[in-house]
């Protein structure tokens, strides 16, 4: 999950010293150099931007992106209408965004998805149409466990098991207090699949739940004392996240414990916020490659945003995944037959039938399936604090969990194994 845009500004720089700013090609769908003309064939996305954040970045990026394809060809000759609609948060807002978008448009998928509101009201509104949503910023089991959507970036659960598995074969983490937030479809499902996986392992986890409309850190820090842990996870937005932090700076408290984190903490802004006390000593899970890494689909997203996108779209972790959704997505539109392009139907079954995409963003390929969950994103890196940035530890690393058998399955099934 990421909140807010604070990482823009130290993004753009990281990426400008890495040469990317200065890239003028770019590779997107037909690559001819042409506009499309033809008939528009249309495709929504939900975003969701009020408190407790803005998560703009995955539609801005694929937004960015099926500009550059309408630039160049579009899908065969036919350019994108991409329709954006905000959430606001709000379940009512998110209702009517998905009615408007769906029942109301002939709108042929969604792309880019990013909220935790959308997801939950929305998931039957998805199936019920017959609709594929290639979501790109989703933090709550209906993402993952519904038929009709499917997400590039990881989520709370297999990033805090990413986290949660380096911190047991590196840290020598045997007791896990996971701090989430009080929501049965974040907090406590990605908080158990934590305390299932060290129980795998013969080692053991608590859950500390936090109200997420009145955190009270100094008790949840306490909290994760009394129950005997040696790890301490911050299974949180940044925000609460840092307020953590520094309850435990606080109190000294880094030495006695190791401290990990999913990908929230993930942010260029992060190493500064957390101060020279954190550096050394707080690890973070990121889902997606981070940005040092520096791929070809890494440059080529980067140059995408340059000359399609605005000059204040986040570089981040989401952007990345709302790139990649819209990518993959164009993908399997220009394997179809283009009298089926305005066909609803015609197109779920072509983003059903994605097997094998692959991108330097992502550790493993990128798949669909006919199956009523979906989770192709479950391997990550492991990053270490430092003064400046962040240190990769371990490069991509697939995450070992009961929760992914069944996926292991499909993939074995699509020859992806």
């Amino acid at each position: 999950m990421r909140y807010g845009k604070t990482l823009r500004m130290a993004a753009a720089v990281l990426l400008a010293s890495l040469g990317t700013q200065a890239m003028a090609d770019v590779n997107c769908g037909m690559n001819t150099g042409q506009a499309a003309t033809g008939a528009p064939i249309i495709v929504g996305g939900i975003y969701g931007d009020a408190a407790p954040g803005d998560w703009s970045s995955s539609t801005d990026s694929a937004a960015a992106y099926f500009r550059c394809v309408n630039a160049n060809g579009g899908i065969n000759g036919r350019p994108i209408d991409y329709r954006v609609e905000n959430d606001q948060w709000n379940p009512e807002a998110a209702a009517q965004a998905a009615a408007l978008l769906v029942n109301d448009t002939p709108t042929v998928a969604m792309v880019g998805n990013g909220s935790f509101i959308e997801m939950a009201v929305n998931a039957n509104t998805y199936e019920q149409a017959g609709i594929m949503v290639m979501a790109s910023a989703c933090a709550i089991s209906e993402c993952f466990e519904t038929p009709n959507i499917v997400s590039t970036n990881e989520g709370p659960l297999p990033s805090n098991l990413g986290a949660a598995q380096y911190a047991q074969e590196e840290l020598g983490a045997q007791h896990i207090a996971c701090i989430g937030l009080n929501i049965p479809d974040n907090g406590i499902w990605s908080c158990q699949a934590v305390q299932d996986f060290m129980r795998s392992r013969g080692g053991d986890s608590t859950a500390v739940l936090i109200n997420p409309g009145a955190p009270d850190v100094n008790s949840a820090l306490l909290e994760a004392m009394a129950s005997g842990a040696d790890t301490i996870l911050i299974n949180q937005p940044a925000g609460i996240a840092l307020a953590i932090l520094s309850a435990a700076e606080e109190q000294d408290l880094r030495d006695q414990y190791n401290w990990i984190a999913p990908t929230p903490l993930y942010d260029l802004s992060i190493p500064a916020a957390v101060g020279e006390y954190w550096w050394g000593h707080l690890y973070v899970n990121a889902e997606l490659a981070p940005l040092q890494v520096n791929g070809p689909d890494a440059q080529n997203w980067a140059a995408v945003l340059d000359q399609y996108g605005s000059a204040d779209d986040p570089r981040d972790t989401f952007g990345q995944a709302g790139y990649l959704s819209a990518r993959f997505f164009v993908q399997a539109m220009l394997e179809m037959d283009p009298a089926q392009l305005d066909d609803r139907a015609a197109v779920s079954t072509a983003i059903r039938g994605i097997s094998g995409y692959t991108s330097d963003l992502m550790c493993g390929p990128y798949y669909v399936g006919d199956a009523d969950f979906h989770m192709p994103n479950h391997a990550g890196y492991m990053l270490k604090v430092v003064e400046g940035g962040f240190e990769i530890v371990r490069n991509c690393y697939e995450y070992d969990s009961p929760y992914f058998a069944p996926h292991i399955a499909l993939e074995t099934q699509l020859g992806l194994r």
